[in-house]
């Protein structure tokens, strides 16, 4: 027979895990408040917006990269999505740490913690820190899931003063109490494969953390260069940023232009860098190619189309053969003409 009214061990279950509920709640309900009520990162055109937070996931996102693309090429939609989002965290989290509707937004958990998983778990400076926070929180939503909350919820208390909601089919599947399964052990054991399975495979692909070298995509950062071409008297080539840290673009120095041998046809410096014609830069994203104040800074997913004036050297412009790139920190990157 099963048992829908709560026992000793849900009981106890739930108690025990308050502290995880109240911390969990709080991590996700805080995105809320540091975006509203600290500083408000939801106006596109001020410095922190979230949509460019949600762009630096671009590059190496896994599964979910055509949704991300979309969302930063539609700006509308993308601020529609960001202030859900952003809605649903502060719902969700809040609704935890009060404990109502436990099981209903432990999903909500679940299904946020994945979506940093798959969007944003290649990210992390010095430690795995994206991946960590999501596979975390995809395992805290599934335990919710099968505990509920204990004595200091709102759950609780519709059970223990409202005893006709412990009758109603839908209460113990979206709030709290024992779960009306008749094999509870096969949902634990096949739920905790399954999140721990994601856990092995995710690490590995954003990580290499199982077997072979390890990796970081975050620590430096790396620029394709693409579609070159001449037009008239113009050199128009893409840039994309898709390694990194997120916290800063990089800061481009130098762009050359040379011939077959490697030598230098026409040269931009960090000055001119800086003051590079914005009306030469076409951005694809929200997050933007923009000269800075002492460099051209490519942010974390940032893509555009670069137009360089050749008119200085229109007599050499058969001469082209490739383009390089300097970054502030040393590193380089050359791309031929025919590549």
């Amino acid at each position: 027979m099963k048992h829908i009214s709560d026992s000793p061990s849900s009981h106890l279950a739930g108690l025990y895990l308050l502290p995880f509920r109240l911390v969990i709640g709080w991590t996700y309900f805080s995105a809320f408040w540091r975006r509203l009520i600290l500083e408000n990162k939801l106006i596109p055109e001020e410095a922190g917006y979230i949509g460019e937070k949600f762009n630096h996931f671009l590059p190496n996102a896994l599964g979910i990269k055509p949704l991300i693309e979309y969302l930063v090429t539609h700006l509308d939609t993308l601020q529609t999505s960001m202030m859900v989002f952003t809605i649903l965290e502060a719902v969700v989290g809040l609704f935890i740490i009060l404990g109502l509707l436990t099981r209903l937004m432990s999903i909500g958990i679940f299904g946020l913690a994945l979506g940093i998983l798959l969007g944003s778990g290649w990210i992390g400076t010095t430690c795995l820190d994206e991946w960590q926070i999501g596979v975390l929180g995809i395992a805290g939503g599934f335990v919710l899931f099968l505990t509920g909350s204990g004595p200091f919820s709102l759950d609780h208390y519709f059970i223990k003063n409202h005893k006709n909601f412990i009758h109603k089919k839908w209460f113990p599947w979206l709030a709290s109490g024992i779960l009306p399964l008749s094999k509870p052990k096969t949902l634990v054991f096949v739920g905790s494969v399954f999140v721990f399975g994601l856990t092995l495979y995710t690490n590995q692909y954003f990580h290499g953390g199982i077997w072979g070298k390890l990796h970081n995509k975050s620590v430096k950062p790396k620029i394709e260069i693409s579609n070159i071409s001449l037009m008239n008297s113009d050199l128009k080539f893409e840039v994309y940023r898709t390694e990194g840290a997120d916290v800063y673009g990089s800061f481009l120095i130098g762009i050359h232009i040379l011939d077959q041998n490697g030598n230098i046809l026409k040269e931009l410096n960090h000055k001119e860098l800086s003051e590079f014609p914005k009306e030469n830069i076409s951005n694809h994203y929200v997050a933007k190619v923009k000269p800075g104040k002492h460099s051209l800074v490519i942010p974390l997913g940032s893509k555009a189309d670069l137009t360089v004036s050749l008119n200085d050297i229109l007599t050499e412009k058969e001469k082209i053969y490739s383009v390089k790139l300097i970054d502030i920190s040393g590193i380089e990157w050359t791309v031929a003409l025919n590549q």
